[in-house]
Order: C-alpha cells, then structure tokens, then sequence
C-alpha cells in the first residue's frame, strides 16, 4: 500500500502558475511509475502528465504539453507537476496516483493501484 497526499492547489488568474506536491508514504516510492490526472466539474477524469519510477521519461496530454512538468524526488518520496501559463479550462481537481506495475499505458486511469484526495486547482479569467 502507498498513501498519496496531493497540496499546492489554489486559485490563480490565467497566465499564472501553481506547483503541485504529491507526498507518498507506505511502500517504497521510488518502485512506482507515478501521474497527474485531473476532473473538471461535469467532465471525465483525464490524464494530465506521468513519469517513469527513475524519472528519466516523461508523458504529457497535448493540452498540457509545454506549460506543465511532471518532475519526482525520489529520496523525498514527492512527485510535483509545475503548471505555467494557466488557462481556465485547466481548472480541476487534480489527483495523483501510482502504478506499482508501470508496464500498461501510463494515460490510462485503470492502470493506476492508488489515487490521493485531490487538490483544487481554480484559474480565473
């Protein structure tokens, strides 16, 4: 079992930027390819960033790509994700969650064995 806590979430005017925390407690962090998914209200979940357990490999939707960074600190058990140049349709409650497998596809949400609370993330415009 790995316990996930996401924090950093606020609210921020478009063109600004937030950095997300994901601490992890449990089993050994670094064993797990990690992601950031996030729920706009009345929309699906969907996968926003994902890294691999050393990570060296990184994997971003395309209406994130070139704002936001997925990025981990393994000996500090945390995954983060900078967004910059925030947009309104970026606001969300944004959930990180771990795979203990990392084999499957790392956009799908059933690939994925643990999920954190979330974090609210409001961009105004």
């Amino acid at each position: 079992q790995v316990q996930l806590v996401e924090s950093g979430g606020g609210l921020v005017q478009a063109g600004g930027s937030l950095r997300l925390s994901c601490a992890a407690s449990g089993r050994t962090f670094n064993n797990y390819r990690m992601g950031w998914f996030r729920q706009a209200p009345g929309k699906e979940q969907e996968f926003v960033a994902a890294i691999s357990w050393s990570g060296r490999n990184t994997y971003y939707a395309d209406s994130v790509k070139g704002r936001f960074t997925i990025s981990r600190e393994n000996a500090k058990n945390t995954l983060y994700l900078q967004m910059n140049s925030l947009k309104p349709e970026d606001t969300a409650i944004y959930y990180c969650a771990a795979d203990a497998h990392g084999i499957g596809r790392y956009s799908a949400l059933d690939e994925y064995d643990y999920w954190g609370q979330g974090t609210q993330v409001t961009v105004s415009s």
